[in-house]
């Protein structure tokens, strides 16, 4: 059995470096061709996609739909869920991360970009940006986000991680998450049963499959990312700057 973590392809607020949260933006051209890279990377390496879980938020939406076009996966068996969403940044969302880091300083944008249980400063009830004023979230129960730490985004995950389980479980094969740079550092930290601390230095890159492989007890017996190592570690290094003051 296998699990494969896909980030989105790079969005048009990835391009320009902004805290993107929740806002829904649309896929660049990077962002479509790494889509275009994922689907093929998948046919390439022969795996068959039993199921695809991804979020409500267009820039996953659009991959998913590039990459199920590819595997020839049918549109109609596609599973859409919030929890999926990413973090959301609360008042930073929508500002450049590099002129935060000016402002702020690099070590405290690296606290709100990357630490355990840290959020970032949260939005007011009537900012225009609370989620609330989205009808895509109209149906959403609960309190909706106003700004989350990695540890909140662990947290609203975990009903539909513990129901996800159980699906894979009883449909043995490959399974495919389409999601977001937090809620796959999220799963990430679980699969990998990273530190609160070791957890800091992962960055999930744009556009490139991310294969956990399991035995017949769910232990993880392999993992890769399909593209080759030199090519990662240039666009885990791009994650890594972005919070960078220039």
């Amino acid at each position: 059995m296998k699990l494969i973590l896909l980030r989105h392809g790079e969005s048009q607020w990835n391009f320009e470096n902004r805290f993107t949260g929740w806002k829904d933006v649309s896929l660049t051209k990077v962002g479509i061709a790494e889509a275009t890279f994922s689907g093929k990377q998948l046919l390439k390496a022969n795996i068959k996609i039993k199921s695809v879980y991804t979020s409500l938020l267009n820039r996953a939406l659009e991959t998913t739909d590039i990459v199920t076009d590819i595997i020839n996966f049918p549109k109609d068996n596609i599973e859409y869920d919030w929890r999926l969403n990413e973090r959301h940044y609360g008042a930073l969302q929508g500002l450049n991360k590099s002129e935060t880091a000016s402002k702020f300083g690099e070590e405290q944008v690296k606290i709100w970009r990357r630490s355990y249980d840290t959020p970032p400063p949260l939005l007011s009830e009537d900012d225009g940006r609370h989620p609330k004023f989205n009808p895509k979230f109209a149906e959403i129960d609960g309190n909706l986000p106003t700004g989350e730490s990695l540890k909140n985004v662990i947290e609203r995950l975990k009903p539909f991680w513990k129901n996800y389980l159980s699906f894979i479980k009883e449909n043995p094969g490959n399974h495919l998450i389409v999601a977001h740079s937090n809620s796959l550092r999220a799963i990430v930290k679980v699969l990998d049963k990273l530190s609160n601390k070791d957890i800091i230095s992962v960055n999930i890159p744009t556009g490139v499959p991310l294969v956990y492989k399991f035995d017949n007890n769910f232990h993880v017996i392999d993992k890769k990312y399909l593209i080759d190592e030199d090519r990662l570690k240039e666009k885990q290094e791009i994650v890594a700057n972005q919070g960078k003051a220039q």
